[in-house]
Order: structure tokens, then C-alpha cells, then sequence
């Protein structure tokens, strides 16, 4: 997954560039936010879910600092003031959060769903012996007995009346 995450990165530098004027501008915070969430982070998170548990941490965090170099743009943040700080003050969760959240609900969605080929499209695994990472991993809960019950083939998705 590494040239994976080296074109994303190459993609979230092309596109800090073409709008880093709008980003280091007098506008508010808030529409400034906006551009950010949506030209710079889909592109760093498009397809998460899939592959980001399967990149090292290396390519993790070039794609981490891709969001926080934006962000200290938005913010006008001098080099010396913390990513976590400018994080938290613009109210943006980091990006690994914000992948999990991703995972989290597409695999919610994908085990709720009626056809079997979408609920069998990342069924939990046991860890492979070779320790390589899963998509599921991004989840806090990987463990057999946290594994929420499947509806049956013909039933309905859990909560459908």
C-alpha cells in the first residue's frame, strides 16, 4: 500500500497548493474548515476503511502531516505551536480518528445490510500468522466475543421492523 499512500500524498500537496491562498486568507475559520474538509481530507481518506490498516506507519504519517500542514495553514499557526493544540482548537479530530469513524460505520453498515455479498465484503477474521494488519484492526473491537450477532441470510437487518 506504500505507492498508495505516496500518490495520496502527492494529490493532498497538489491540492494544499492550488488552494493555499484560499486557506492562509482572512475568511472565517469556519468556511476555511469547510474547503479543508472538503478538497484536502476526502482525499487523504477516500476508501480508508479498505487500505488504511494495511499501510505501515511510515506512510501513516506522511498522511498525518499532510492534514496537519493544512490545518496550520487554516489556523496561521507558527511552526512552534503543536499539531495537537491547532487540532484542538480548530475542533478536528486527527485523522486516525476520523478513519476510524469512517471504518467503524461502513463495517456497521455493511454487517446490517440484507445481501450477503455486502455483509461477507470484510468478515471478521482471526489474526493471520503472519501478524499483517486488517482492515477490521481499525476498530477498537476486534475480538471474536465483541463481534455483534449477524442476521440470518433470509431476516431482516438487526433494528428493521
Amino acid at each position: 500500500m506504500t505507492p498508495h499512500a505516496k500518490n495520496v500524498v502527492a494529490q493532498v500537496r497538489a491540492a494544499r497548493a492550488i488552494l493555499r491562498p484560499v486557506l492562509s486568507s482572512h475568511l472565517p475559520t469556519r468556511v476555511k474548515l469547510g474547503v479543508y474538509k472538503t478538497y484536502i481530507r476526502t482525499r487523504l481518506t477516500y476508501a480508508a476503511p479498505a487500505w488504511y490498516a494495511l499501510t505501515y506507519e511510515k506512510s501513516r504519517r506522511a498522511l498525518r502531516v499532510q492534514q496537519s500542514l493544512a490545518l496550520r495553514t487554516i489556523a496561521g499557526a507558527p511552526r512552534y505551536v503543536r499539531n495537537t493544540t491547532i487540532q484542538r482548537d480548530l475542533r478536528v479530530e486527527s485523522l486516525d480518528d476520523f478513519v476510524r469513524r469512517l471504518a467503524a460505520s461502513m463495517f456497521a453498515r455493511a454487517d446490517a445490510s440484507n445481501l450477503a455479498h455486502i455483509r461477507d465484503i470484510a468478515p471478521w477474521h482471526a489474526r493471520p500468522p503472519d501478524l499483517k494488519r486488517l482492515p477490521r484492526d481499525l476498530l477498537a473491537t476486534t475480538q471474536a466475543e465483541d463481534v455483534p450477532p449477524r442476521p440470518e441470510a433470509g431476516g431482516q437487518a438487526p433494528g428493521a421492523a
